[in-house]
């Protein structure tokens, strides 16, 4: 079965149902797949993002065991 046919096939099962807790979960994961989380965070998060990423390709990290020596009397 094509792409278009199963679509029509689903629009079909979506008119004949009653189920709202149903449709309502459908929605949400078509909006969920529509949304880019990039597009969902603030300006600031994406820029520390960023840094952080320039920062890896320069080589600029340390080994988790030396973070983890680092911040063990907080965890």
């Amino acid at each position: 079965m094509d792409l278009q046919a199963r679509k029509l096939e689903l629009i079909q099962l979506l008119s004949l149902t009653t189920n709202e807790s149903l449709i309502a979960r459908i929605e949400s994961l078509i909006k969920a797949e529509d949304t880019d989380f990039w597009d969902e965070i603030p300006q600031e998060l994406k820029d520390s993002i960023e840094r952080g990423l320039a920062q890896a390709d320069a080589g600029k990290t340390k080994p988790h065991s030396e973070v983890q020596k680092m911040y063990s009397k907080w965890l």
